[in-house]
């Protein structure tokens, strides 16, 4: 079964409020988004990713796609079937941010997803930030794939 670590970016998109995503990008994370059941979800056991998640998203589940997959994770992130909690470590070196990875220029802010990503062996997803792009080369160090749900937003 598929293994994701789903960027906050996806969700927001898919709430389609306070995005700059194209109506093809939002459409393209709803459906991601919907089908989370059919793939695991990979989160940190420190809770780093799910606390960026809920200064975002609502745990009510409403009144979004995006609110609705935060609700999913809240409720399940300890039911080892259907959300993967992976350990990261955070390091000392401002340089690395998590130990799972190398020195690297990524954004502080998606290092948490990265090293999830790395701890889990799992594909990042990504609707509009452009960092992701940016690292391809430290993507490809890491053995890491990158979903890229809309294209068109990859790039500055």
């Amino acid at each position: 079964m598929d293994k994701f670590v789903i960027d906050t970016n996806v969700a927001i998109s898919a709430n389609g409020k306070n995005t700059h995503a194209s109506p093809s990008c939002q459409l393209a994370c709803i459906e991601l988004l919907e089908n989370c059941k059919k793939f695991y979800v990979a989160i940190d056991k420190t809770g780093l990713i799910m606390s960026e998640y809920a200064k975002h998203l609502s745990h009510a589940g409403q009144p979004g796609v995006g609110d609705m997959f935060f609700k999913y994770l809240h409720d399940n992130q300890h039911a080892a079937n259907k959300i993967l909690t992976t350990d990261i470590t955070l390091s000392n070196d401002t340089c690395r941010g998590f130990n799972e990875l190398p020195i690297n220029s990524l954004d502080p802010s998606d290092r948490k997803f990265l090293a999830t990503a790395v701890a889990a062996s799992a594909t990042i997803a990504n609707a509009t930030d452009s960092d992701w792009a940016e690292q391809s080369e430290l993507l490809k160090i890491l053995n890491i794939e990158l979903k890229q749900l809309c294209p068109e937003h990859s790039c500055k």
